[in-house]
């Protein structure tokens, strides 16, 4: 790698970490190239990215973000896992982790907040912004659903008395 794709790739990494909101740190033990192709995959479908990157161009990337505090886990074959959505990236990774022992969680930062290995399940555990979207959407239409069927409601009960009548007389 020369010195060019070497800024080049600092520049992509440094832009990774201004845009991203959550950065799981991973490391590699010996994941097979359908493993990794399996993990870039589940990464993918839950809106996150998955990269390996030199430590040293990581942590010239690091400096000056939100996510400097995680230079101190940049130690042996590691990746890294970002997001946009704070939930994607540490959900897709733990569940991976679940199934292949051959990928440990270092650790990871929301921001400026530096995540353990506790606290990267425990994120994992929330709710995604796609889930929660659908939640509040659900509490909204429901007291409209409700106050419908209240309306309609009596009109429904009428109908139903003056069907049984007709009903009654007809036989």
């Amino acid at each position: 790698m020369d010195r060019a794709q070497k800024a080049e790739a600092v520049a992509e990494l440094k832009q990774t970490f201004n845009e991203t909101s959550v950065v799981v740190v991973t490391r590699n033990l010996g994941l097979t190239v359908a493993q990794s192709t399996a993990l870039r995959n589940r990464m993918r479908d839950a809106g996150a990215r998955y990269k390996v990157a030199k430590n040293k161009l990581a942590l010239i990337a690091l400096e000056g973000t939100t996510y400097a505090p995680l230079s101190d886990l940049l130690t042996g074959p590691t990746a890294l896992a970002t997001s946009a959505d704070p939930v994607a990236a540490a959900k897709a990774v733990v569940e991976f982790a679940k199934t292949n022992d051959r990928l440990e969680i270092v650790g990871g930062a929301m921001g400026e907040t530096v995540l353990d290995v506790a606290g990267v399940k425990a994120l994992a555990e929330l709710p995604s912004l796609d889930e929660l979207r659908a939640k509040i959407v659900g509490l909204i239409q429901a007291p409209a659903t409700k106050i419908a069927r209240t309306i309609n409601e009596p009109g429904a009960q009428l109908a139903r008395v003056f069907g049984a009548y007709a009903a009654k007389e007809a036989a």
